[in-house]
């Protein structure tokens, strides 16, 4: 029998193993690691060590964060290499391999842009230190909003990891609570990061059961992720909340939407649809039914493979997972139109797992609420629109990507408080760039400006 991964509490005094400790299996079942997890009174002592913690000096912080992105992307790390780590990865969290190393290049050049992104945030006219000669005659100052900040960090895609070290780089010092499914990419970041620099009491892993993660919340300043804690939360003014995407396409009538269809489906499929900016929903103005069957017929054309494999694009997960959530989107579909999927969707394997093909239904009306429904695979829900209807069913968009040259539409999307990016043209709605916030910049939750001025 194959030894299991070891992957320890990452605490303030260095690696902890403890006793009681949660198995990551794969796509099929196998246990490949053990998780170790960290009680609650071991919690409550990482969170005070962090907080006794003096930040690097700013420089020193930056320098750290790039050089650890660079490990992260090309070292061996806890006797694991790059090529080790991302077919994990792609195992246990069913995540297409050609996906994890998409996200692992992704890291690295987050981290090596990573202070230009907080110059983008930091509000014009704010100093980003006291000491600027412009404080002598007056001028806000840019400062954290507090000394602790903790992760709730999901397991869906690798790519949620690379957000969370600008608090590093703010000079907080940071907790992280891996998600079960898929701890591998944060236990390796956390490692690196100590690597580059950063001492064990100035970032931390906290793998916990529930009542342990609470305890994690209570002891930070601010908080952020997409777990069940989190959740609890929600309207708590130091807490944000990751929520679902709700991705959406807007195809006005003016629009030639086959020329436009390479975009649309990418949009829907990119990295096998697991992410909050994968488009879950298209609205034309006009007839869907012609969009919805262009739709269908190119995403049937994706190959049934194991996420392992150089040419798998879809996820994949077990069985039993995979046959649970078939059944609940077949039920939430009831009544509308399938152009794919409406007889089942998904694909078994040969080895305990399950390919989650992609997924088209036509609704009647753009308000059916099942048109904000997102669920980790390609899976799109295809409604007329109309000027009548409004802005009102493109409300709760991360990103919305739209087709058009009205002006006056665009003023009221971008006006939208609920719609936190806007692509008008031909544009996917997993683009972005360097500055380009996600949904809205983190700096923004975890700083605020202070007046000051010196003699």
């Amino acid at each position: 029998m194959t030894e299991l991964l070891q992957l320890d509490v990452l605490g303030p005094a260095g690696p902890y193993r403890s006793r009681n400790r949660a198995t990551v299996a794969d796509v099929s079942g196998r246990p490949v690691a053990e998780l170790s997890l960290a009680p609650t009174v071991y919690v409550d002592r990482a969170m005070a060590a962090l907080r006794r913690a003096t930040p690097l000096p700013l420089d020193e912080r930056v320098a750290a964060i790039a050089h650890a992105g660079r490990l992260f992307a090309t070292g061996t790390i806890n006797g694991q290499t790059v090529a080790e780590y991302e077919h994990a990865v792609s195992r246990v969290g069913g995540v297409p391999i050609q996906v994890v190393r998409a996200a692992t290049a992704t890291a690295m050049r987050r981290t090596e842009q990573l202070y230009n992104n907080l110059q983008h945030a930091r509000p014009w006219g704010a100093a980003g230190d006291w000491r600027d000669p412009l404080t002598r005659v007056g001028r806000a100052v840019w400062s954290r909003r507090g000394e602790v900040f903790a992760v709730h960090a999901a397991g869906n895609h690798p790519g949620t990891h690379t957000l969370w070290p600008e608090a590093l780089a703010l000079g907080y010092r940071v907790a992280v609570r891996p998600s079960r499914r898929e701890p591998f990419t944060p236990h390796r970041l956390v490692t690196a990061l100590r690597m580059a620099g950063f001492g064990d009491d100035h970032v931390v892993l906290l793998p916990t059961d529930h009542a342990a993660a609470e305890s994690l919340l209570r002891g930070a300043d601010l908080a952020y992720g997409s777990d069940e804690v989190i959740r609890q939360y929600a309207d708590d003014p130091l807490v944000l909340p990751l929520n679902p995407g709700r991705s959406k396409i807007l195809l006005t009538a003016a629009t030639d939407w086959l020329e436009r269809l390479d975009t649309i489906v990418d949009s829907i499929s990119h990295h096998g649809g697991t992410g909050c900016v994968n488009a879950t929903a298209v609205l034309v103005e006009g007839d869907p039914v012609p969009v919805a069957e262009a739709i269908a017929d190119r995403l049937a054309l994706l190959p049934n493979l194991p996420p392992e494999d150089e040419k798998a694009v879809l996820p994949v997960q077990a069985s039993p997972v995979a046959l649970a959530l078939e059944k609940f989107v077949l039920d939430k579909a009831a009544g509308a139109r399938a152009h794919l999927g409406g007889a089942g969707f998904v694909e078994e394997l040969s080895d305990g797992s399950a390919v989650l093909r992609p997924v088209v239904h036509q609704l009647e009306r753009p308000d059916d609420p099942r048109a904000g429904v997102e669920l980790p695979f390609p899976c799109v829900w295809v409604a007329p629109w109309s000027r009548e209807a409004g802005i009102v069913p493109l409300r709760d968009t991360l990103v919305l990507g739209v087709h058009t040259e009205d002006e006056q539409l665009i003023d009221a999307l971008v006006d939208e408080p609920s719609i936190a990016n806007v692509y008008v043209g031909d544009h996917p709605t997993y683009w972005t760039d360097t500055g380009i916030p996600h949904d809205g910049y983190l700096a923004h939750f975890l700083m605020r400006t202070k007046g000051f001025i010196r003699g």
